[in-house]
Formats: C-alpha cells, structure tokens, sequence
C-alpha cells in the first residue's frame, strides 16, 4: 500500500535564512537523513550537527518524527484562524474553501514540507505514519467542528466527520500533486482548490442530516 505522502525525492527547497535553535535542528536531522537515512539517525546525532543540548532537542520536539512536520504544525492554528475569520452567516462550503485557500497560499516553492519531497529516503517508518496520522487526526477534528457549528449538529455525528475527513483527504491528495510537480510546482492554493472542488459540489446539495 502506498504511503499517503509518498512523492518522488527531489533536493529540499529551503529559501530562508535558519537561526533559531528549533531550525538549526531542523537543517542538522535533514542533513543527516539524507547521508544516514531516517532509521540510522539518532537525536544525539542531530543535536551534536546542530551544536546545541539534548535538551534543546525536547524543548521543540516530542520525537525524531516531529522533525517533518515544523511547517504543517505552524499551518494547523493557522487553519483554526482562518476559520474563525469566515462570516458566520455565509454557506459552509465557501467558508471552508476560502480558509484552505488563505492556509495554502503559505506554501510555496521556499515552503515545501521535507517530508513530501524525500519520502523515498525515509521509507514506511512506523513512527513517521503515526506522526502524519496525528496530524491528519488533528486537522480533520477542525474541519469537523467548524462543519458541526454551521450545520448545526455534533461535531460526532456522520456528515461533519464525513465532510471532514474527505476534505483532510483532499489535502493530502493535492500536496502530494503539488509536492511532484518539482521546481515548477509555485504557490499549494491552486491544487488545494482543485482538489476541493468537486467535494464542495456535493455537499452544497442539500442532503443534511
């Protein structure tokens, strides 16, 4: 079975400046992933590469996997702020495609999580599904209240849990596009609102429950 954010291993694309601590730990694992590959390397590693404590390592991180997700950690409040900015009288469906929309349009060619360009050297890791699955879990919860509110009914009840996962679904499906596009990929947005389209069609017909 093909991992959901398996993508074809392309040279990372950085494009800004690292300083902080939590980056250069971020540079220090990548580096090392790709001479040692993910299984090999240790936290101690990257904290010795990054020339800062262990400790520093677990003041930003729970696990060597968290490593990937700096970029789509920052983007899931991000998600929750762009909700919340929707007029609450407008239509569920527009309101979630504007705000995917408003969180894709911060990635871009200098912003492009690592994890989906270097999939390849990192291999079906057990720790690695459970962290992307954590996320997806977390952004789905979102979707799912804020579908719940418009609609009107429990956050756990079928349809805000199915519009939900199938647009968290999307999301993965379009960076995975995006990520393969390589050097030419631009702005996530454009593949966010593609991949969401026909899912907006459908639940914009009345069969609430």
């Amino acid at each position: 079975m093909t991992d959901p954010l398996s993508a074809p291993a392309t040279k990372p694309t950085r494009g800004r400046p690292r300083s902080s601590s939590r980056e250069l730990l971020e540079d220090a694992a990548f580096e090392l992933f790709l001479e040692n590959t993910y299984a090999k390397t240790t936290v101690d590693q990257i904290t010795q590469r990054a020339g800062v404590g262990r400790s520093t390592f677990f003041n930003y991180f729970q696990g060597k996997s968290d490593v990937f997700w700096i970029d789509v950690d920052a983007s899931i409040p991000l998600l929750s702020a762009c909700l919340a900015d929707q007029a609450p009288d407008a239509p569920l469906m527009p309101s979630l495609n504007a705000a995917l929309a408003a969180v894709a349009s911060h990635f871009g060619p200098s912003r492009v999580p690592w994890i989906l360009t270097q999939h390849e050297l990192v291999g079906t890791v057990g720790e690695v599904q459970a962290s992307a699955l954590a996320r997806f879990t977390q952004v789905a919860g979102i979707l799912s209240t804020f579908a719940a509110v418009r609609l009107g009914v429990d956050p756990e009840t079928l349809m805000p849990r199915t519009i939900a996962y199938s647009f968290t679904g999307a999301l993965v499906a379009a960076a995975q596009e995006w990520a393969s596009a390589g050097s030419l990929r631009g702005s996530l947005e454009p593949y966010v609102a593609r991949a969401v389209a026909p899912l907006a069609r459908g639940f914009a017909t009345p069969a609430h429950p």
